[in-house]
C-alpha cells in the first residue's frame, strides 16, 4: 500500500473498519469487573505494572498469531473458509457461554498476573485471535494492526481508570455492557459462519 492509498483510506475511515469487530471481541468494559477483582488488593504502582504487562502481552501474542497463523494454515492444509467456519462456531459458543454462565475468578501469582490470565486469555482470547485472522484477510495487515493498537489503548485507558468507571457504571452496568457485547459477538459469529460457507461453496465449485 502506497502513501496516497493510505491517506485516502484514512480520510474515508476505511482503514478503521476492523476497529468495531475487535472492540466487540475484546470488550474492555465487560472484562473490567474481572480485572478489578484480580487486582483489588494491589497498590497503585502494582496495578500500573499489571496493566502495562497485560496490554504488552496481548499485543505481542496477537502479532505472533498474525505472523504465523497463515503459515500454520498452509502447513496443515487449512483454508481461510475453513477457519471462518470453525472460528465463527467458536465465537458463537464463547458468546453463548458469556451470556449464560457468570464469570469466575481464581487466585494467580502477582508476578505473572498480567501475562496469564489478564493478557491471555482475558484480553487476547480465542475470540480476538479468531477475529484478527478474519479481518486481516479482508482489510490487510496495516488496518488490522492499527485497529488492534487503538483497541489496546482503550483497554489501557479503561483499566487505568477502573476505579472511576466502576463508581459511575456500578457492577450491574458493566455486566449489562458485557451482555450486549456478547450478543453482538454472537451475531458477528453467525456472519463469519455464513461467509465461510459461501467461500467454501465457491472454492468447491471451482475445483
Amino acid at each position: 500500500m502506497d502513501w496516497a492509498t493510505f491517506f485516502e483510506k484514512l480520510a474515508s475511515f476505511e482503514i478503521l473498519l476492523p476497529f468495531v469487530p475487535l472492540l466487540v471481541a475484546i470488550d474492555a468494559l465487560g472484562i473490567l469487573p474481572v480485572f478489578i477483582s484480580l487486582t483489588s488488593e494491589m497498590d497503585l504502582a502494582e496495578r500500573k505494572r499489571i496493566i502495562r504487562q497485560s496490554v504488552l502481552t496481548a499485543f505481542l501474542v496477537s502479532l505472533a498469531f498474525l505472523g504465523a497463523g497463515k503459515s500454520v494454515f498452509a502447513l496443515l492444509g487449512i483454508s481461510i473458509a475453513d477457519f471462518k467456519i470453525a472460528g465463527g462456531i467458536l465465537l458463537f459458543i464463547l458468546s453463548i457461554v458469556d451470556l449464560i454462565f457468570p464469570e469466575r475468578t481464581r487466585t494467580f501469582a502477582k508476578e505473572t498476573l498480567g501475562i496469564v490470565p489478564i493478557g491471555i486469555p482475558l484480553i487476547a482470547g480465542p475470540g480476538v485471535l479468531t477475529i484478527l485472522l478474519m479481518v486481516i484477510d479482508i482489510y490487510g495487515y496495516l488496518s488490522t494492526i492499527l485497529c488492534l493498537i487503538l483497541n489496546l489503548l482503550i483497554v489501557w485507558l479503561v483499566f487505568s481508570q477502573s476505579q472511576w468507571i466502576m463508581k459511575i457504571l456500578k457492577e450491574g452496568g458493566t455486566r449489562g455492557i458485557a451482555k450486549v457485547s456478547s450478543l453482538l459477538l454472537a451475531a458477528f459469529a453467525v456472519m463469519m459462519i455464513r461467509k465461510g460457507i459461501m467461500d467454501w461453496t465457491n472454492l468447491v465449485s471451482k475445483q
